[in-house]
């Protein structure tokens, strides 16, 4: 939704009150009831439906009455919210124009109140582009329940703290200003996007201050994970700023050789590849040549370790799957404890499956047979039916004695199918036969019924035959 703030400056004060009551009424409800947001807001004689109706004019709630009359933010009005109190306190006086789109955010200018020009990056996970970002950020933790609009704050606030305790150690990344809401005021870099960058007046020179980059944090306990040239700035003097925290991790991380391997390598292969440093081949094929570009081990870096800003930060970067087996193993020996599967559902550890003896009238075993029981061909002919529509207990007996003598000849999986077909069979047929008796006795029925209307009318017309035949009384 593309943000628009020429609304911002004509809202009235009961406007905000409205829309701060819907945020608060969030906090425990997906959809706030209007009873609520009337009653938060405290505006009297219906001011505030009438407010409602102009925040839904402007896109900034929704309103939904599929299971009853409720209303909930959307990013817009999310956004107003958070430049509202970035205005309020002073730190921003104006929005300019669209800077970045990413798949998790979006990033504007803004002006301060001595004119200087800073961005502002807006978060917006629940993209279409990137839903599985519960499972690949860890910003809800040890929740279960959760909204866009509240992952988005959590990761805005992750977002602020990783900039400034990088920036207070000495890494080259944007000033960390103000955090609110899903909001994050830094300071404006001026520099292209290495991906944007067509040359380099020194390739090497830039890859080493990329290369120090990511061996310095491994250094103090984090990598970057994401480090590639869409998260690098280069300015015209080839100095590099890094951006884009949400997916640091800590050393301590099981996984944590792997994804420093992985930074640099895409680092090597992309200056193979662009700016033909260090390649074996032609620049579009190149693969990096590893006596040019070296670069420290993981385990060099992690015996040179200096500092424990992973422990500061808690980056943990567990998945939600990885928390789970984590949680297995430390609480082993902890029995009926429910754990939440990646389907949803609550599984019990070493649940066993347990035979349920049912009983069902015929119109739901026959609803079952038909619908739920792949037991039944659609080759099945009229005959092997009625074959089957006689059959008593006995038989079934009896064709439960031939399926275990042959089981012992055959394999179990071929035995068990072959006697679940036949049993299947039986119940259809045994239902089928019952609804034709159903049926034949309904018909019979009917035909007494006809058969005694005829009969009466037989016998009154013979009635009025007799009484003429006597004469006419005339």
């Amino acid at each position: 939704m593309k943000l628009d703030v020429n609304a911002l400056r004509y809202m009235e004060k009961d406007a905000w009150r409205v829309l701060t009551a819907v945020e608060m009424g969030m906090k425990n409800h997906e959809l706030v009831p209007a009873p609520l947001v009337e009653s938060i807001a405290g505006l009297k004689h219906g001011g505030a439906y009438r407010q409602v109706q102009e925040l839904l004019r402007n896109k900034l709630v929704h309103h939904d009455s599929k299971h009853y009359d409720g209303y909930r933010l959307t990013y817009m009005g999310y956004d107003f919210l958070a430049l509202k109190s970035l205005l309020n306190r002073g730190v921003i006086t104006g929005v300019g124009r669209q800077i970045g789109v990413g798949k998790e955010s979006d990033i504007f200018e803004v002006v301060n109140e001595e004119g200087e020009t800073l961005a502002l990056k807006l978060h917006r996970l629940g993209r279409t582009s990137f839903r599985a970002v519960k499972n690949k950020r860890d910003y809800l933790k040890h929740r279960q329940n959760f909204n866009w609009l509240y992952l988005s704050r959590l990761a805005a606030l992750k977002e602020f703290a990783f900039m400034r305790a990088l920036g207070e150690n000495g890494f080259p990344v944007p000033g960390a200003i103000e955090v609110n809401r899903h909001a994050v005021l830094m300071t404006l870099v001026k520099a292209h996007p290495l991906t944007q960058v067509r040359e380099l007046a020194h390739p090497e020179k830039v890859f080493n201050q990329v290369s120090d980059l990511l061996v310095r944090m491994a250094e103090h306990g984090l990598i970057h994970c994401d480090l590639n040239e869409f998260n690098l700035m280069v300015n015209d003097q080839e100095e590099v700023t890094m951006i884009d925290f949400p997916q640091m991790v800590s050393c301590s991380h099981p996984n944590a050789e792997m994804y420093y391997e992985r930074d640099q390598m895409c680092l090597k292969i992309f200056f193979a590849r662009k700016f033909g440093l260090g390649s074996t081949g032609l620049v579009e094929d190149a693969s990096p040549d590893e006596s040019i570009m070296k670069c420290p081990s993981f385990k060099d870096v992690a015996i040179a370790k200096q500092g424990t800003l992973d422990e500061a930060l808690k980056a943990s970067g567990f998945s939600k799957a990885e928390e789970k087996a984590l949680e297995q193993a430390l609480e082993a020996t902890r029995e009926g404890d429910e754990e939440e599967g990646e389907d949803g559902q609550h599984k019990r550890p070493g649940s066993e499956a347990v035979a349920v003896v049912c009983t069902f009238t015929i119109d739901e075993v026959e609803s079952h047979v038909a619908c739920s029981l792949s037991l039944e061909q659609s080759g099945l002919s009229a005959e092997g039916e009625e074959g089957g529509a006689g059959s008593s207990p006995v038989e079934d007996e009896n064709l439960d004695e031939e399926d275990d003598e042959e089981e012992d000849g055959e394999e179990d999986g071929t035995a068990s199918s072959r006697r679940a077909q036949t049993r299947g069979k039986n119940v259809r047929a045994n239902v089928h036969a019952k609804r034709r008796n159903q049926q034949n006795t309904k018909q019979s029925s009917t035909r007494s019924r006809n058969r005694n209307k005829l009969e009466g009318k037989a016998r009154g017309k013979a009635k009025g035959d007799s009484i003429g035949g006597g004469g006419s009384v005339w």
